[in-house]
């Protein structure tokens, strides 16, 4: 287990290593064993973010021109879904000189374009591949082996683990991705998050979209399939980091990007918070209460929207006043401005609504703005 820790939000936070680290050690594990006919118990890797791992060998086959061998995969703190699993790599002398990496049992195969590797390809990144190949190569020259090697890299559990990953909506079928770019996983990290978001957006614009619908999660996704009749495979998820993904969007050169999310979380844009992210602040009371009074709301009722801890509860204290439908107006406006704000000369809109409410307000380019979405 590693033994490394990071100080987070007052919290101490174990380290772990990513599903590369595990493929290119068990490679280089398993290239020794094939070249040397000596069993590797332990193995150590040199990661790309500098830390050294000396890591467990376990479930060791030694057969005739074959070595199979697995790390168990790390996630320290990290909720990772691969946390726990082995993660094998098989490797056999080739025919070809240098190194040849494929993917077997459990590894995805990419069928859409816009990711890391070529449609046809096992989903194993490029910087996985980077230190599989220069480990092999390390033990080659070390045997004195100037010939060929196979590797493959496989994970029993992988078809099954895959399900709960993006992995089927970015068209990856049939397990998981062999991923990292640091080779160490660190708990809860942002970059891996938006990094994935990155992704799909790319897929969306080397697919040839333009426009692009955007929503923080479920909520909002169910909202578009159940309320506007889109399929879900639409929009793209961007969590609380509506910021990242615009300005991913105006990186990428998209025209337009649509926004639609529940009150509970587009009420904090119109406040100009483009994480929406709790720990950086909730000022969702805050806000309706300004727009409510600046709509001429009285003072003892701004003072009672103070009090309350859910939007929907706000919603239900204007629903009856007349400062209702203008008290949303003037929020859908603001976080429309905040949007355009973000997303410069790329065109940007918004829809926001409630479960209990329906829509409660979009701005005023909204509808031309999805039509060409759903269009495209």
């Amino acid at each position: 287990m590693m033994e490394q820790y990071i100080e987070k939000d007052g919290k101490r936070l174990r380290l772990g290593y990513t599903t590369g680290s595990c493929a290119a050690a068990a490679a280089k594990a398993a290239a020794w064993m094939l070249l040397t006919g000596s069993r590797k118990e332990t193995i150590t890797l040199d990661t790309p973010k500098g830390i050294r791992l000396e890591l467990a060998v376990k479930e060791i086959t030694m057969e005739r021109g074959s070595v199979s061998c697995a790390i168990e995969k790390d996630s320290g703190d990290d909720p990772d879904v691969t946390k726990g699993t082995l993660i094998f790599a098989t490797v056999t002398y080739a025919d070809t000189p240098g190194v040849t990496i494929d993917g077997g049992f459990g590894i995805g195969r990419v069928t859409k374009r816009g990711l890391d590797q070529p449609v046809g390809n096992a989903a194993i990144n490029s910087v996985p591949r980077q230190m599989i190949r220069e480990n092999v190569d390390e033990v080659m020259t070390l045997a004195d082996y100037h010939g060929g090697l196979s590797v493959v890299i496989s994970a029993p559990e992988g078809e099954m683990l895959a399900k709960k990953t993006f992995n089927p909506r970015l068209g990856i079928v049939g397990g998981i991705s062999i991923l990292g770019t640091t080779g160490i996983v660190e708990p809860m990290s942002e970059k891996a998050l938006v990094d994935t978001i990155r992704v799909e957006l790319n897929q969306r614009k080397v697919g040839g979209a333009e426009y692009v619908l955007l929503t923080p999660g479920n909520y909002g996704s169910d909202f578009i399939h159940n309320e506007l009749g889109l399929d879900l495979k639409v929009a793209v998820q961007v969590s609380n980091f509506i910021g990242d993904a615009l300005d991913i969007c105006k990186e990428l050169g998209f025209k337009g990007a649509m926004l639609i999310g529940h009150v509970g979380k587009l009420v904090k844009i119109a406040g100009g918070m483009m994480n929406t992210h709790s720990k950086y602040g909730d000022c969702r009371m805050e806000i309706l209460a300004a727009h409510a009074g600046a709509a001429g709301v009285p003072a003892e009722t701004v003072a009672e929207i103070l009090n309350c801890v859910a939007c929907d509860d706000v919603l239900r204290i204007l629903q009856d006043t007349p400062y209702y439908e203008k008290t949303l107006s003037r929020l859908s406006d603001r976080v429309a401005f905040h949007l355009q704000h973000r997303g410069d000369e790329m065109e940007t809109g918004t829809l926001l609504f409630s479960k209990e409410y329906g829509i409660l307000g979009k701005s005023s380019n909204a509808d031309e703005l999805l039509r060409k979405i759903t269009e495209e």
